[in-house]
């Protein structure tokens, strides 16, 4: 499978170059992407934005910036390529971007490429459905001191999985800062806190805080080879996929059915 890879010259982008290598006889990445093109040697071409690429690839698997996801979808959209969205911190515009070109190309967006991760969301959910009368629930996540988004990605992804099980009127307030207000915890809340520091790939923990009793469900990443082997099977599942929106759920169903 021949891939472009943007966002090539960062933490993940250099992960998914290593583990693509040691798994050559399935993948081979053909074309770099990255607004500082120069910056590590690869084998392969490496541009500025996608659309300067003339030839063909099989899939785009995309660690580059949520605000670079205009120009890929674009190019994506006129070459009818697949896309594999790594990238967290969409704006609500974007991801409806994100919805409108999934109707013309097969998109695979996960917020956390981690198999165990997205296991930990659904168990959080699970938990929810018993626990959301009489426990306090909190999110805590916690990343490296050079990640640009706060909270993450996938905290959001696993109290949106939270929330999803409680009716429309009595769904969870996100709260991120309570320094600056001088209140009780609400019954509605769901606080969503972020820990930047040192090297840390990536720690989340859901607590669920009720009356002399605390449950918690967490994941630790050890390393980011994790992830990239996420990407890379996420890529392979999209392959040859009809124009649609998938997740890390779809992937799971077609493995486990």
């Amino acid at each position: 499978m021949n891939i472009m890879l943007t966002g090539y010259n960062g933490k993940m982008g250099r992960a998914i170059i290593e583990t693509a290598a040691e798994k050559s006889g399935d993948f081979s990445i053909i074309v770099g992407i990255d607004i500082n093109p120069a910056a590590i040697n690869v084998t392969f071409p490496v541009f500025f934005k996608p659309s300067d690429y003339k030839e063909q690839v099989d899939i785009i698997i995309d660690f580059s910036h949520h605000s670079a996801i205009d120009s890929l979808l674009e190019y994506a959209g006129d070459k009818k390529i697949p896309v594999v969205i790594a990238t967290t911190g969409h704006t609500p515009e974007e991801m409806e971007l994100i919805k409108s070109y999934s109707e013309k190309i097969a998109i695979f967006k996960s917020a956390n490429m981690s198999v165990g991760v997205n296991l930990v969301a659904e168990l959080a959910k699970k938990a929810a459905i018993l626990l959301k009368n009489d426990f306090d629930i909190e999110i805590i996540e916690k990343h490296h001191n050079q990640k640009l988004d706060a909270p993450s990605g996938t905290a959001f992804m696993i109290a949106d999985e939270i929330s999803s099980v409680f009716d429309d009127p009595d769904k969870p307030e996100y709260i991120y800062d309570r320094h600056n207000v001088r209140k009780v915890r609400g019954k509605k809340e769901m606080g969503i806190h972020a820990v930047r520091g040192g090297t840390i790939i990536g720690e989340h923990e859901v607590i669920f805080a009720g009356t002399n009793e605390l449950i918690s469900i967490s994941h630790s990443a050890q390393s980011r080879e994790m992830f990239a082997n996420g990407a890379l099977t996420a890529a392979k599942f999209l392959h040859g996929k009809t124009p649609g929106l998938y997740d890390m759920k779809d992937l799971i169903n077609e493995i486990t059915n």
